[in-house]
């Protein structure tokens, strides 16, 4: 069955704004984009999927779609939808178009599914660190596997000719876990000129991995 979906305007954004969008790493059309999505939330068995834009009722069809010229006035954009793990949802801002932005959450879909895959999981903890939180991401509820895989996603966009950091890694040993975490620091601390949101992002992502770390010597 084709996915169902509809377009509501944005009206709170949860958070933050990233102030400084970064340049897209991938190109894909919408059409691609949306058959990347369709695959992700049927997999999730999603239903009442709803993609915030910032547009007015007026750019939105009767059945839930933008009309062709509608162009939302700024980029950010929020996915949520039930699911079999509850309602999730998920806000983007990072890139220059809420197309991509869109896209990043698809590819963020699929890459939590990745983790079920491998068979790391048991009881899709991966998906609680988006449980529930319309008021966006807090610290408190962050997953310690979701931060892992955010801070070595956030390291290959710094360092883009590294072979990269496996999550796993950051996760449960403490020496890669510090390293990782002073040189994000050293690009996100607003001292350095770093944004403040995603400085938030990253402490945060410290106080769950810690927790967990601590949780292992126990």
């Amino acid at each position: 069955m084709a996915l169902q979906y509809q377009f509501r305007p944005l009206t709170t954004w949860p958070g933050p704004r990233t102030l400084a969008p970064r340049r897209c790493p991938f190109k894909a059309t919408f059409g691609q984009t949306f058959i990347l999505l369709e695959r992700e939330l049927s997999k999730l068995r999603a239903e009442n999927v709803v993609i915030e834009a910032d547009v007015d009722e007026a750019s939105i069809r009767r059945d839930g779609m933008l009309y062709s010229n509608a162009k939302p006035r700024t980029r950010g954009i929020i996915l949520s939808f039930n699911s079999r793990h509850g309602p999730l949802r998920y806000p983007c801002d990072t890139y220059e178009r809420w197309e991509q932005n869109l896209r990043a959450i698809a590819l963020a879909l699929e890459a939590l599914r990745a983790v079920d895959r491998y068979g790391v999981t048991r009881r899709a903890e991966q998906y609680t660190g988006w449980k529930a939180l319309p008021a966006g991401i807090a610290g408190d509820h962050l997953d310690a596997r979701v931060a892992a895989m955010w801070m070595a996603e956030e390291l290959r966009t710094f360092y883009p000719d590294d072979e990269g950091i496996d999550p796993d890694l950051i996760l449960d040993d403490r020496d890669t876990f510090v390293a990782s975490f002073r040189d994000l620091a050293k690009k996100f601390h607003p001292d350095a000129g770093g944004k403040p949101g995603s400085f938030k992002m990253l402490t945060d992502a410290r106080k769950s991995i810690e927790a967990h770390h601590n949780g292992l010597r126990a």
